[in-house]
Parts: structure tokens; C-alpha cells; sequence
């Protein structure tokens, strides 16, 4: 008799999420990808102003990644950035086409459907949640950032996120996916702009809470100048548990800066004893590994990544 497919949700947003991904349907999970509706800046920033529509791009960027083959001709397309042209230039070809299919098929989760369907998505794409949410920071001295494009931008590393106006409610099938899932992925990412927003949507945070799948937080190798500069990993599960997430991880995987070091202009996220003791008292296990991209090492090498994965399952 065959084993079970496991059913796995990765959780939030830019460039860190599709290689996870790739990981999970290497795998063979039924794979879902649940992307952050905070972005407000590029091509996605603009389209939300100018059509009022959510934000396309990390739901993009998931769905090229679960195409068959990204490097195909249709998934090269979904990727072309156009280079010049009044009132093209920066925009991405596949955010235009997801705003197009939100407008044919008269919602925007239908619209990934639809463009999961044109590329052969091996899994699904879903938003956290469908409100028009503004994301809200506040640094560790205190000051205001509004705005996600900003609070990525700041020069003052940031201490927590909310949602203007206060909390916006979860899409239901996105909670519903990472309450029945068998494993459930959190990051690699921009803690506070790519990751977090997700558990500000109430429901997603229960939904976590309540899953008896695995829960594993993928802890970036750098830390991003300004939004989290000088913190090491433990630092990072601080944050994570500041906004609700105490008690909800099971694994923490972390790239062994000791025994692997990465180069200190690029500040890396520092993990030695004591910061592996504050870890474990969260109630997670440290898992360390060589997770670095030689060629870019402020990033993960998904090959490495997916091996890691393996292994905690």
C-alpha cells in the first residue's frame, strides 16, 4: 500500500518562499503556498492603487514556482519584468495577466486558480487574507513606519507590525489548508514584511495553534539591513512569539554560521550556545546545517534547504 501524500502549507512571501516550494513538492507534498497581502510597493504597489486590486506579485513568484518547468516559455512570460514604457516600466507581465483574470473571473483567489491552471501549478496559491490591509510598524525607538514599502526601507531596525485600522480576517481556505496540514513551513523571508503579516489576518494564527502537522521556521541565514539588522536567531523567534506565535513551532531550522561563517558585512543571523539555550526554551528544536548559497549567501541553497527538510520529517 502506498504511503499518504502529506499535505504541507508553506508560509510568506518574496524570493525565500519559492525555494521552499521546490523543496516541499520534491518532496511529493500537496503542496500550498500562502502569501502575504502586504506588499505596496513596484508593480504590485501600483496595481493596488490603481485598480484596487490585492497585490500579484508573491502570488507570481509562488506560481512560476510551482510551474512544471519555471524555466518554460509561459513561466518566462509570468516573469518578464518589462524594462521601459510609460506606465509599463517595472511592471511584471504575470501581475498584469493575474489582474486581468481577477477581472474576468470576478475574484482574485479565482484569478490564481485560473493561473495556476495556464502554467500547470503543482500546488496552490492563496492570499492569507482578502482584506485591503496597510501594514504598520513601530522600530525599537519607538517611531511609526506605515506602509510595508517603508517599513522595509527603515533605517531603525523594527520591533513589531500590525494592520492599520486594526486586524483583518483570515481567507478561510488558507487557514483551513494549515490546520490540516502535515507539515507547515514558515519562511525564509523578510521577518517583518513577508512573514509576519500573514499571522496579523485573525484565523491564521489559530489555524497554526490548532495544526498537529510539524511546524518548522526556516531562520534566515542574513539579516536584512534596517528592518532586523544585528539580530541573531533567537532574536528572530522573539519576534515571532511577540506576535503570537509562542508554542506554535515545532523545529527550527538555522543555518551553523560556526561552522560555515558567512562574512560580517553581510550581518549575519549569529547562532551559537546561548543563542540555541534561548531557542530551546521557546519549547523548538534548533536544528543547524550548512544552509548558505555559495553563490549568493545571504540566501538559502535549496538543494541543502530541501535535505534539511528531510530530515526533520
Amino acid at each position: 500500500m502506498n504511503d499518504p501524500v502529506m499535505r504541507a502549507v508553506a508560509i510568506g512571501g518574496g524570493t525565500g518562499l519559492p525555494k521552499v516550494l521546490w523543496c516541499l513538492l520534491q518532496m511529493g507534498c500537496e503542496t500550498t503556498a500562502v502569501v502575504t497581502m502586504a506588499d505596496d510597493g513596484g508593480s504590485s504597489g501600483h496595481l493596488r492603487r490603481e485598480l484596487g486590486m490585492l497585490p500579484p506579485g508573491d502570488a507570481r513568484n509562488c506560481l512560476v514556482a510551482m510551474a512544471p518547468d519555471p524555466s518554460a516559455s509561459l513561466a518566462q512570460v509570468f516573469s518578464y519584468r518589462f524594462p521601459h514604457g510609460e506606465g509599463l516600466a517595472g511592471h511584471a507581465l504575470g501581475n498584469l495577466i493575474i489582474a486581468a483574470l481577477a477581472d474576468i473571473e470576478g475574484s482574485f483567489p479565482a484569478a490564481l486558480d485560473a493561473a495556476g491552471t495556464l502554467l500547470g501549478a503543482r500546488g496552490r496559491v492563496v492570499p492569507s487574507t482578502l482584506d485591503d490591509v496597510v501594514l504598520v510598524a513601530e522600530d525599537v525607538e519607538g517611531a511609526r513606519v506605515v506602509g510595508q514599502k517603508n517599513v522595509a526601507e527603515s533605517a531603525t531596525p523594527i520591533a513589531r507590525v500590525r494592520f492599520a485600522g486594526g486586524e483583518a480576517s483570515a481567507y478561510e481556505p488558507a487557514a483551513h489548508a494549515i490546520a490540516e496540514a502535515g507539515l507547515v513551513v514558515i519562511g525564509p523571508g523578510s521577518l517583518f514584511t513577508s512573514i509576519l503579516p500573514n499571522f496579523l489576518a485573525g484565523g491564521i494564527r489559530e489555524a497554526l495553534l490548532s495544526t498537529r502537522g510539524t511546524v518548522v521556521y526556516v531562520c534566515n541565514v542574513a539579516n536584512q539591513r534596517g528592518e532586523t539588522t544585528g539580530m541573531d536567531a533567537a532574536d528572530h523567534m522573539d519576534a515571532l512569539r511577540r506576535h503570537g506565535l509562542a508554542d506554535a513551532i515545532d523545529v527550527v531550522l538555522l543555518h551553523d554560521d560556526a561552522a560555515w561563517p558567512l562574512p560580517e558585512d553581510l550581518d549575519p543571523v549569529h547562532v551559537d550556545e546561548p543563542v540555541l539555550t534561548r531557542i530551546r526554551a521557546t519549547g523548538a528544536d534548533p536544528v543547524l546545517a550548512d544552509l548558505v548559497d555559495a553563490d549568493d549567501p545571504r540566501h538559502h541553497d535549496r538543494a541543502s534547504l530541501l535535505a534539511a527538510l528531510r530530515e526533520v520529517i
